[in-house]
């Protein structure tokens, strides 16, 4: 995806923000005015970017988990998911892969002997944290068509919607 692919919206004329009506009377719907359309293109550019400059052949889903386990701790597989906002199969799967390469064990829970905890290994924790500055540089690198102010804006819109 090119960033110029992304509708600048301000060089939208006035008309454009709001669909013309069809001969009903409606408001004919417009694909490239929808939010989940633009939201759809702005991940799929930030997936790009992602997978350019992400070392350690990471997805974003181990990214995400090997990232919340450094800032949270041993956590149940379950409490992972949550936290990374991945479904049970997203999540067992992301689990299953990085324990297939070294980088996550699991361990009895000492609070309940049903459940286990996941967490880095050394090699995942070092791994980790050799990744995390390329995190920041992807996020300014999506950012960076905005300004700072933008940006910001951006961020504070999409926490209240998600």
């Amino acid at each position: 995806m090119r960033e110029s692919d992304i509708p600048d919206p301000d060089t939208l004329e006035p008309d454009d923000e709001k669909a013309a009506p069809n001969p009903r009377g409606r408001r004919r719907y417009v694909l490239d005015q929808q939010a989940g359309f633009l939201l759809r293109k702005a991940q799929q550019r930030h997936l790009s970017i992602f997978s350019a400059h992400m070392l350690e052949g990471l997805t974003a889903q181990q990214f995400a988990t090997l990232s919340k386990l450094l800032e949270a701790g041993p956590t149940s597989q379950n409490a992972l998911g949550r936290l990374t906002a991945m479904d049970n199969s997203t999540i067992n799967g992301v689990v299953k892969r990085l324990f297939q390469r070294g980088l996550v064990d699991k361990t009895p829970s000492p609070d309940d002997n049903r459940m286990h905890l996941v967490g880095l290994t050394v090699e995942g924790e070092r791994v980790t944290k050799r990744v995390l500055p390329l995190g920041q540089e992807i996020t300014r690198l999506t950012l960076a068509p905005l300004s700072d102010s933008e940006q910001a804006t951006l961020v504070r819109l999409l926490r209240k919607i998600s």
